[in-house]
């Protein structure tokens, strides 16, 4: 059975700390002596309202929490959250529909960075900051965020940890997994703090130094221009972003080694050598066909090496539009969103360790049939891997594949071309910025069909849970007693 009054409890607190964030962001609005301070005070004033109703008749109930419920929690807080925080665009009239509004919100709470609004720049600053801290949150996880907070509240976290963070991403770097969850927090904190001074440094405003750093550290994408990075024209801007996208793409558990200076606990990590391996490699290949161009090789250099790493970090910034790249250009683009980052980082995609893991079973495969009798065990990062998580990672893959071709199918079904479809399903799953075909980066989705916004959400959803958290809620066998 599960413990719907728990379940409800537990929104109900995460629905009062979305409020005090609108309450904030109202503040921001009041800094600028702008119009939109009433709409997020309405917004936040009915999402307090509602938490309340959630959290005060609830006080009792049992504070245990199945895997089952986990997973119930997980996939309720990001769409509950998208509900609420969709508000702010829907009253203040700067999205014609709830469903515009939804979409804005779930792509920045899953941190996927597609857009409905079509002049980002005449947007108030307290939207646009709001816009930026929903990506901020996501990032790192409004339940990672919430271990933070539950233990205040005497519940516990693990089962809604686990749920969240499924598969291999998992791993508990201080004895208290609230502890864990400050310690990543605080890191998270850091490097968005540092981002923030050194773009303002750079020469960004004090507002866009503070939302680009919410949206680079979330591998999320969001801007507050409508030409995106390019609208800046400068080199130490760039170089800033593309070095903190790159550290965004690192497990934050390796981020915390390094930084409390344990490098044994990171020496063997195979997944951080592919990440700099693969990142270097592309950025070669993209790079060779430019050295014959009568642009100047430093700015080439510089373009290249700042959309490959916002690519296979899903973060979604651009240089220059995407309509324009080569036909070879765009083949590698689809490539890395399919490939992601490290898992534990704020990016998407499959995840660099699983896709390492697939190529060393197919070889070991190979290996065991030419000798059969041979015990050949998967390693990773140095340890023999069990073969049921083997197991499990090549379903992840196969699955996720499913998923991308299904999404892809159902967009054609409402008008999209191939291209377009297969863009559109692959950046929402892989919760990334731009998309090929139809549109370009930065991604508008504004005259998207309603429907196409409503599957590309679901797939923004499943894609941000890793899949199998939200797909479980789908099985009857879950429900049953």
């Amino acid at each position: 059975m599960l413990n719907r009054k728990f379940i409800i409890h537990i929104l109900g607190i995460l629905l009062i700390v979305e409020s005090i964030v609108l309450f904030i962001s109202a503040l921001v609005s009041y800094y600028y002596n702008e119009s939109d301070i009433k709409t997020f005070i309405l917004s936040g004033s009915i999402t307090f309202v509602v938490g309340l109703l959630f959290f005060l008749p609830t006080l009792k109930s049992k504070r245990v929490v199945s895997r089952r419920d986990g997973y119930v929690i997980v996939s309720l807080v990001w769409i509950v959250f998208s509900i609420f925080g969709c508000l702010p665009y829907f009253f203040g009239g700067y999205l014609q529909s709830f469903t515009d509004a939804f979409f804005e919100t779930i792509s920045g709470f899953t941190t996927t960075g597609i857009t409905t609004v079509n002049d980002i720049e005449s947007l108030p600053h307290g939207i646009l900051f709001w816009r930026s801290l929903t990506q901020w949150i996501g990032g790192m996880g409004i339940i990672v965020l919430s271990l933070a907070i539950l233990p205040f509240f005497n519940v516990g976290g693990l089962q809604l940890f686990s749920a969240e963070v499924t598969g291999i991403t998992f791993e508990k770097i201080r004895p208290k997994l609230s502890d864990t969850a400050i310690n990543l927090w605080t890191i998270y904190l850091l490097f968005t703090l540092l981002e923030a001074v050194m773009l303002k440094i750079a020469g960004m405003t004090t507002f866009d130094a503070i939302c680009h750093s919410f949206t680079t550290m979330s591998t999320g994408g969001f801007s507050t221009k409508n030409s995106n990075i390019a609208y800046f024209n400068s080199p130490q801007i760039e170089y800033t972003i593309i070095a903190f996208m790159f550290i965004s793409g690192i497990n934050f558990s390796v981020l915390y080694y390094v930084l409390t200076f344990k490098f044994s606990k990171i020496r063997k990590n195979e997944e951080l050598f592919f990440y700099f391996i693969i990142t270097a490699l592309f950025a070669i290949i993209l790079f060779a066909p430019l050295l014959h161009s009568p642009v100047k090789a430093t700015a080439s250099l510089r373009s290249v090496l700042f959309h490959t790493v916002s690519i296979i970090t899903t973060t979604g910034f651009v240089m220059s539009d995407f309509a324009l790249l080569s036909t070879f250009t765009v083949n590698i683009v689809f490539l890395l969103l399919f490939i992601g980052s490290m898992t534990g980082s704020t990016g998407g995609g499959i995840k660099i360790i699983r896709v390492t893991a697939v190529i060393k079973n197919i070889y070991f495969e190979v290996r065991r049939i030419i000798h059969p009798r041979a015990v050949i065990p998967l390693r990773l990062n140095g340890k023999s891997i069990p073969s049921n998580l083997v197991g499990n990672i090549l379903v992840f893959v196969i699955v996720y594949i499913i998923i991308f071709i299904i999404g892809a199918i159902a967009l054609t079904f409402l008008g999209f071309n191939f291209e377009t479809a297969l863009g559109a399903s692959l950046t929402s799953l892989s919760n990334a910025g731009p998309i090929l075909g139809k549109v370009s980066a930065p991604l508008n989705c504004a005259e998207f069909p309603v429907a196409a916004k409503w599957i590309m959400s679901l797939l923004m959803l499943i894609g941000r849970l890793e899949i199998f958290t939200v797909l479980a809620l789908f099985m009857p066998s879950f429900w049953k007693k």
